[in-house]
């Protein structure tokens, strides 16, 4: 079976990007990660192409998936036919948020 061409728009830490590394692993494919965290052109990039700014966003195969956890990109690949379903395990949730703590605003005090 060939391997997709896949491309990931993905944060640098987040559930849902976790989430679509641990499928991309599990069915041993390999892909061009585009970190839209540390790079703001791929951010913009994945806006352009995608037409909304969530993530995470994979392309296989020039199709565009958006704003999709690692749960959806292993039922599109298998049921595109691009993988045979196997029940390994993964290391991470497939389909999990971050964790509140990553997103809330830090407890800073200000002096004058």
């Amino acid at each position: 079976m060939e391997k997709p061409h896949i491309v990931a728009y993905l944060k640098t830490s987040c559930g849902w990007s976790n989430g679509v590394r641990a499928v991309l692993k599990k069915y041993d494919l390999p892909y061009e990660e585009k970190d839209i965290i540390k790079n703001p052109a791929f951010r913009w990039e994945m806006e352009q192409k995608s037409g909304q700014p969530l993530s995470p966003c994979v392309e296989i195969n020039g199709i565009m998936l958006s704003d999709i956890s690692g749960e959806e990109v292993e039922e599109y690949l298998v049921t595109q036919g691009l993988v045979q379903s196997n029940s390994k395990a993964t290391d991470v949730p497939l389909n999990a948020p971050c964790p509140p703590e990553q997103h809330a605003v830090p407890n800073v005090l200000f002096r004058r």
